[in-house]
């Protein structure tokens, strides 16, 4: 009860400071329009001008506002039903409240490092620590000793592990496609740091996020207990984030900037992390009962 009570807190205060912070993000307007700048490296960056998202590029402000919207209605609403659903004493309802939080623990920790300073500072500040805390407290909610129990044997473990492991692995090596050349060319710093501080979200994937996809599609396929934690609770993460991504290449489709063959890869990712999500969640047994 006293899990339940702490992480209906805390997901309630997460949605009400999304809602904030989503709905400021996507729909805030006035500033003086695009207009380019010299970065301290000397590059020409065309800086967005409008919004609360007025000093980032014109690159990655529209992706913000994308996210944004996917946030605010599909986020949200799912964190409530994900919440209620786990309130029932649901397995697969916690395990879609713990996918759901580690969406926002993930957002706001990018909007918080990457996000050029402004008056959603403290609300970025506190999503990124709620979402931490409830994270967590709805992780080690669900016992791990009978994990494995509550899977059907016939659970496709070795595509949906694997699948975790391609993901990781192919993200990856897009990533390395950006730093890598640079350094050998001896230019250093790709074009894509434009007047930020470095390339945050390819070091957060580069250094955490794909390695914990690997592993978790690992030990699933292994059927190791922490792989029965870990993979669902990705699926669920990477489903929302994927959709979220989605909204960002047509945003940039819209803006005129080339989106081919992202525009096919990632929704193809988005469906299959979907797919995989109900499958996976389709293969877990509730407490008092059993598999047929």
């Amino acid at each position: 009860m006293r899990y339940k009570k702490s992480v209906t807190i805390l997901s309630a205060v997460i949605m009400v400071l999304a809602i904030i912070a989503a709905s400021t993000g996507a729909f805030s307007s006035g500033g003086p329009g695009t207009y380019e700048i010299e970065s301290v490296r000397g590059e020409v960056v065309t800086v967005y001008g409008e919004g609360i998202y007025k000093h980032m590029s014109v690159d990655v402000a529209p992706q913000g506002i994308a996210q944004d919207y996917i946030t605010l209605f599909v986020a949200v609403p799912l964190l409530l039903i994900s919440l209620l659903w786990a309130r029932k004493n649901s397995v697969r309802g916690r395990f879609l409240l713990a996918g759901t939080l580690g969406y926002f623990l993930v957002t706001y920790l990018f909007y918080l490092v990457m996000g050029m300073y402004n008056i959603l500072f403290l609300i970025y500040t506190a999503l990124l620590g709620i979402s931490f805390f409830a994270f967590v407290q709805t992780l080690l909610s669900i016992d791990l000793s009978s994990l494995s129990e509550r899977f059907r044997a016939s659970t496709p473990v070795k595509w949906l592990g694997g699948f975790l492991i391609f993901n990781s692995m192919a993200i990856g090596m897009m990533w390395l496609g950006v730093v890598v050349p640079p350094l050998l060319d001896g230019s250093v710093i790709p074009v894509q740091v434009e007047h930020y501080t470095t390339l945050i979200v390819q070091g957060l994937d580069l250094g955490l996020l794909l390695p914990l996809s690997f592993v978790a599609g690992l030990l699933f396929m292994q059927k190791r207990p922490f792989g029965y934690l870990l993979a669902p609770v990705y699926y669920i993460f990477l489903s929302i984030m994927m959709a979220a991504l989605t909204a960002k290449i047509i945003a940039m489709g819209m803006l005129g900037q080339s989106i081919m063959p992202a525009i096919v890869i990632i929704p193809l990712v988005s469906i299959i992390a979907i797919v995989g999500s109900v499958l996976i969640l389709k293969n877990i047994a509730e407490p008092g009962h059993t598999h047929p």
